[in-house]
């Protein structure tokens, strides 16, 4: 913990640093297979919508002492008295059994209650029916789109406000739809119900990932602006350094979301089954673990792809560059510089020396006349006193 600790400071300070800008094309290709992965999933195997969303017919079977070969009985059951019918089984906590169908007549579905009771050997008032209908699941999942749309569209306001640069709002829009994308991907891919509890964590993701994504900014901008008056970082060192500042402080924090989140999900899955408790616990893990990811290595490096040929980056980066490149031709020729850090060049005019070592950005050289570098027995001397 020390040995982490000690690491949080030194990348604060700058006394080590990780090049995340400088190798920006190895995140884009690393987010590229993630997108991919996700695309493949989605055009693939194509989204698994829970009951809510198709719509249709859900039996379940409480207080089941005999498990043994659950899902073969059930279908069995079903298969009785709806022989076209596909039944979806699932065992949830440790003695239900949820039986999931299309659309059955209300008297095919008591037949099929009575006959699960018979098959798991419980009373009729231990087995549940109901009917979802597709109109609910189309009315979710249209106030979920107009909510995506509604925060989309004031986040890119809000940072664009204020951050004083459209810029920023891009580059953190990119890495939401990135979170978004691969996390709907992930569920694709991997067949995971989405469910009502499921489309709430897909938004509550989008506001965790925007969080960290301005906390990096601000140090960005801090950062920024000091560069500006020193002249002595690029724009992209400025980022750098930034997301270096604040690394440690994004891992911590997803870490300490990811651990309870972690253990709802494990919790869920052992214990308790499918649930509104596990989609959410499932939807929040994936996407807090991937919106880390994006606000360090991808939000930030966007940006400085999308600000790097502005005029006053470009400005900013020659000064820089120039500043270093006199630095290090100093240091070649055994040269410490001045007290202040500040680069002095010297030349000789006509016997005399211009001293440069005005602070950056005022241009003025201080002329210092040509005795002086000559010590005091070359002073001119005054004209005696006259003696009254």
């Amino acid at each position: 913990m020390a040995s982490f600790a000690q690491l949080g400071n030194d990348l604060y300070t700058g006394k080590r640093s990780f090049d995340i800008v400088g190798r920006r094309k190895l995140w884009y290709t690393v987010s590229a297979v993630l997108i991919v992965v996700s695309l493949i999933g989605l055009f693939g195997r194509g989204i698994n919508f829970g009951i809510e969303f198709r719509g249709g017919s859900e039996l379940r079977v409480s207080s089941v002492s005999d498990l043994s070969d659950y899902e073969a009985r059930a279908s069995e059951a079903v298969a009785v008295e709806a022989p076209e019918a596909v039944a979806t089984v699932t065992l949830v906590g440790s003695d239900t059994i949820r039986v999931q169908t299309g659309e059955l007549p209300n008297q095919t579905a008591e037949a099929v209650r009575t006959d699960l009771a018979e098959a798991f050997g419980v009373p009729d008032s231990e087995v549940t029916s109901s009917f979802v209908g597709p109109s609910w699941g189309e009315t979710v999942t249209t106030k979920a789109v107009q909510a995506l749309i509604v925060f989309l569209l004031l986040v890119s306001l809000v940072l664009a406000i204020y951050f004083r640069t459209w810029k920023m709002a891009a580059a953190a829009l990119v890495a939401l739809l990135h979170d978004l994308a691969f996390t709907v991907g992930i569920y694709a891919l991997l067949g995971i119900e989405v469910s009502p509890a499921s489309m709430i964590g897909f938004l509550t993701i989008l506001g965790y990932s925007i969080y960290d994504t301005i906390v990096v900014f601000d140090k960005v901008r801090e950062n920024t602006e000091q560069a500006m008056d020193t002249r002595r970082m690029t724009y992209a060192e400025a980022a750098n350094r930034a997301v270096n500042q604040t690394i440690i402080r994004s891992i911590n924090t997803s870490v300490v979301a990811l651990l309870p989140v972690g253990t709802i999900l494990v919790v869920g899955i052992v214990f308790i089954g499918p649930g509104t408790l596990l989609d959410l616990a499932a939807a929040l893990f994936i996407g807090i673990a991937v919106g880390t990811y994006s606000s360090i290595f991808v939000a930030t490096p966007l940006l400085v792809h999308l600000r790097e040929g502005e005029d006053d980056i470009q400005a900013l980066d020659k000064a820089a560059t120039k500043r270093a490149t006199r630095r290090r031709e100093h240091e070649a020729q055994g040269e410490e510089g001045s007290p202040t850090g500040e680069d002095v060049d010297a030349t000789t005019v006509g016997g005399g020396a211009t001293s440069t070592s005005a602070a950056p950005g005022q241009g003025t050289a201080r002329q210092v006349h040509p005795y002086a570098q000559r010590g005091p027995r070359n002073q001119p001397k005054r004209p005696p006193k006259s003696r009254r």
